[in-house]
């Protein structure tokens, strides 16, 4: 169950940060309101993962799902750069990621 919140709040992350984005420095309601409330649910589900999973896997896999969630928004939405070596960058990323969790 611990894995199943830890992905759930990794997604989270990136709609909070997708949300600060839209948000054009916290002047704008709606997305203020949808970081506010992500935010909160990201970090609340971070802390009951983290009850079962050690800190450094559970923030690193967190914080990776986050950071690749966060660019592939951003190169399939909102117009950012898709380069191969971005895309390969991205790849590493999410290997350390299942790494991290065949080796937990």
């Amino acid at each position: 169950m611990a894995w199943i919140v830890l992905v759930l709040s990794g997604l989270l992350e990136t709609a909070w940060a997708i949300a600060l984005d839209r948000s054009n420095g916290f002047s704008r309601p709606l997305p203020t309101a949808v970081f506010a409330v992500t935010l909160v649910l990201s970090m609340a589900g971070l802390a009951y993962a983290l009850r079962d999973i050690p800190v450094g896997t559970g923030y690193a896999v967190w914080v990776g799902i986050g950071a690749v969630g966060t660019a592939v928004v951003g190169m399939l939405a909102l117009n950012e750069s898709a380069s191969l070596p971005r895309i390969a960058c991205l790849a590493l990323v999410v290997a350390g990621v299942v790494g991290l969790k065949l080796f937990h």
